[in-house]
C-alpha cells in the first residue's frame, strides 16, 4: 500500500492541530472547578501551610543546635590556646627549681617573650622561703600586682605559695591584663613564677575571616559569670546580649573563661532561611497543579511498571545468553586441550584447568604429556597472550605444531626453536609463552627449557623447590631465538608441578608471593594421591576470584 503524498500528511497534522486548539479553547471557557479541584486546593492549602510552620520550627531547632556546635569548636579551640601561655610560665618555674634560681639562665629562658610584641609584659621570680615574699629577680615592667591595694595583695601573695597555676584578675589595673602564678608541686622551698600578660583596653578584637569562625559574634568572661567587668575580650558592640546565644564554660588554671556566642548570620545558611516562604509560594503553586500532576504521574507510573517488566524479561534473556555462552566457550576450551595423558608404568599424571571467574572469552592456556622415544615423556605446557577466538586458535596452531615437532625430536631446546621457527614464519600479533619437559621414567632425570615460561615445581621427601631453568624470549617474539636447556634428578616418588601464571599471578601483588603461596600449599598436600593434589591446588589457589585461564599438569615418580 503506498503511503500518503507529504502535502496530504501536512494538511492533515494542520487540520488535527486546528481542531485539537479549538477543542481546548471551548474546554477552557467552558471550564468550572469541580469539587475535587477545590478539595485538592484546599488539601493543597493546609499542607502547605503545615510544611512551613513546620520548615521554621525544624529552622530554628537547627540553628540552635548548629550555634551549641560551634560554641563548642570556639571553646575547643579557645581551650587548645590556652597551653601556650601557660607551657612557658610551668617551664619557666621547672627550670627555676632545677637551676636553684638562676637568673641569667631564666632571663636567657623566657626573656625573648617578654616586652613590647611579646607574650608578657612582666615575669618575676619569687623564692618560696620563710618570711615575706618579694621578687628575686624581674624581666620587664615591674610586676602591677606589688601596686594593688594591701587586700588583693595579701591574697595574690598567698596565692604563690598554693603550688597550682592560678590566675590573677587584672582587668583593672592600670595596664589591664591577666596574671599567671606557678611553683612547681612538690619543693616546699623552692621558687614561684609570675607572669602579667596585656589584654587590649577596649577589648575589642574581631574574628579573622579565615579562622572559620566569621559567622560568629562571641564574648569571653574571666570566670564563671558573665559579669561586664571581667570582658576579656568580645567583637559585639552592644551589651546586653539579646537573641539566639550558647554560652561553654573552659577550665582555665584557678578559674575559669565563661565563652558567649551568639550568630553573626544563618549558620545553616541564607537557603534554609528562606525555606518556609518558598515552602508557602510553592505550595500554592503546586496546590493548583495537583490534580493534573497526579494524573500524569499515574500514567507514568504504569508505564514505568511495563518497561520495568519488559526490562527484567531482557535482563533474564541475557542472563541466560551469558550463561549459554559461556558454557560454551569452555567446553570448547576442554575440547582443544587433551583428553588423556599420556602415563607409562613408573609414572603418573593430571592435569586442571580452571577458567577465569569473569568473561565468556576462550583462554590461550594448554598442556600436553605425551610419551617419547627412549622411554620418555615430553611434558609441554602453554600460555597465549590474551583472550578470544585468537587466542584459542593460535594455541590450538601452537600446539599442535608442538606435537608435530615432539615426534620428529623431544629435545626440549630444539623443539622451542622450531616452534619459534614456525611462529615467525606467520604474520602474528601475540606471543606465547611455553614450557617443555623431557621427563625420564627410569633415569628420573628431567631436562627442561623455557620459552619466557615461569619454571616448574618439584615436590620432594625432603621438601619442594623451584628447578633452576634458563628462560628465553617467549614464542613470536624473534625468530631463530635460541634456547637453554638444563638437567634435573629427582629422587624417588618425587612429584613434578607445571601451571601457566594465572595459578600465582594476583593483581596487586608481586609473582614472588604467588609462588610462594603454591610451594608452601604443594609442600603441605605432598603426601595426598595425585589427582587430590592437583585438585587441591586448582581449587584453593583459584577460589579468590582469579581474573586469567589456569592451566596446572603433575607427573609423580611411582616410588
Amino acid at each position: 500500500m503506498s503511503s500518503p503524498p507529504a502535502s496530504a500528511s501536512a494538511a492533515t497534522g494542520v487540520s488535527e492541530a486546528s481542531r485539537s486548539a479549538e477543542a481546548a479553547a471551548r474546554a477552557a471557557r467552558a471550564w468550572r472547578p469541580s469539587r475535587v479541584t477545590t478539595l485538592t486546593f484546599a488539601i493543597g492549602v493546609v499542607v502547605t501551610a503545615a510544611l512551613a510552620v513546620t520548615a521554621l520550627v525544624l529552622y530554628n531547632n537547627n540553628e540552635d543546635r548548629l550555634l551549641h556546635l560551634r560554641v563548642r569548636e570556639v571553646g575547643l579551640v579557645l581551650q587548645g590556646a590556652i597551653p601556650s601561655t601557660e607551657t612557658p610560665v610551668e617551664s619557666a618555674a621547672a627550670l627555676a627549681d632545677a637551676t636553684n634560681g638562676n637568673a641569667a639562665k631564666l632571663r636567657a629562658f623566657i626573656g625573648p617573650e617578654v616586652g613590647p610584641g611579646g607574650v608578657f609584659t612582666s615575669v618575676s621570680l619569687w623564692p618560696l622561703r620563710p618570711g615575706p615574699l618579694r621578687p628575686s629577680l624581674v624581666i620587664g615592667a615591674t610586676p602591677q600586682v606589688l601596686s594593688l591595694p594591701a587586700p588583693t595583695r595579701a591574697a595574690v601573695v598567698r596565692s604563690i605559695r598554693t603550688h597550682t597555676l592560678t590566675i590573677v584578675n587584672l582587668l583593672a589595673a592600670a595596664r589591664p591584663g591577666i596574671g599567671y602564678i606557678y611553683a612547681l608541686p612538690g619543693a616546699p622551698h623552692g621558687f614561684a613564677v609570675y607572669a602579667e600578660r596585656p589584654l587590649l583596653k577596649s577589648r575589642r578584637s574581631r574574628l579573622e575571616s579565615n579562622t572559620g569562625f566569621n559567622d560568629l559574634n562571641y564574648a569571653v568572661y574571666l570566670g564563671r559569670r558573665r559579669v561586664p567587668p571581667d570582658l576579656l575580650v568580645t567583637n559585639l558592640h552592644s551589651f546586653p546580649i539579646t537573641g539566639r546565644q550558647a554560652q561553654e564554660t573552659i577550665p582555665f588554671g584557678s578559674t575559669a573563661l565563661t565563652l558567649v556566642v551568639t550568630p553573626a548570620q544563618s549558620l545553616g545558611g541564607t537557603f534554609f532561611e528562606s525555606v518556609p516562604w518558598v515552602i508557602a509560594a510553592i505550595g500554592l503553586l503546586l496546590s493548583l497543579a495537583a490534580a493534573l500532576t497526579a494524573d500524569r504521574l499515574t500514567r507514568r507510573r504504569l508505564h514505568a511498571e511495563q518497561l520495568a517488566a519488559v526490562l527484567d524479561r531482557v535482563a533474564e534473556q541475557n542472563r541466560q545468553m551469558y550463561a549459554e555462552q559461556r558454557t560454551i566457550a569452555q567446553s570448547l576450551q576442554h575440547a582443544l586441550l587433551p583428553e588423556r595423558l599420556a602415563a607409562p608404568p613408573g609414572l603418573q599424571a593430571s592435569a586442571r584447568y580452571v577458567p577465569a571467574t569473569s568473561g565468556i572469552d576462550v583462554g590461550g592456556d594448554w598442556y600436553d604429556v605425551v610419551e617419547v622415544e627412549d622411554g620418555a615423556v615430553l611434558l609441554i605446557v602453554g600460555d597465549v597472550s590474551g583472550h578470544g577466538l585468537r587466542a584459542a586458535t593460535t594455541m590450538a596452531s601452537l600446539r599442535y605444531a608442538a606435537l608435530a615437532y615432539a615426534a620428529q625430536d623431544s629435545d626440549p631446546q630444539g623443539l622451542l626453536a622450531r616452534l619459534s621457527d614456525f611462529a615467525g614464519n606467520q604474520d602474528h600479533a601475540y606471543f606465547a609463552t611455553v614450557l617443555c619437559c623431557r621427563i625420564g621414567v627410569d633415569s628420573r632425570q628431567i631436562t627442561l627449557a623455557s620459552a619466557g615460561h615461569p619454571a616448574p615445581l618439584l615436590i620432594e621427601a625432603d621438601g619442594s623447590r623451584y628447578l633452576e631453568v634458563e628462560a628465553g624470549v617467549p614464542i613470536g617474539v624473534s625468530r631463530r631465538a635460541p634456547y637453554g636447556a638444563t638437567t634435573a634428578t629427582t629422587q624417588p616418588g618425587a612429584t613434578l608441578v607445571a601451571f601457566t601464571d594465572g595459578l600465582v599471578e594476583r593483581r596487586d601483588e608481586v609473582l614472588d608471593a604467588g609462588l610462594e603461596r603454591l610451594r608452601q600449599a604443594a609442600t603441605a598436600g605432598r603426601a595426598l594421591p595425585l589427582d587430590a593434589l592437583v585438585g587441591g591446588l586448582a581449587g584453593d589457589l583459584t577460589a579468590d576470584g582469579h581474573h586469567d585461564d589456569t592451566a596446572i599438569v603433575a607427573i609423580r615418580w611411582q616410588a
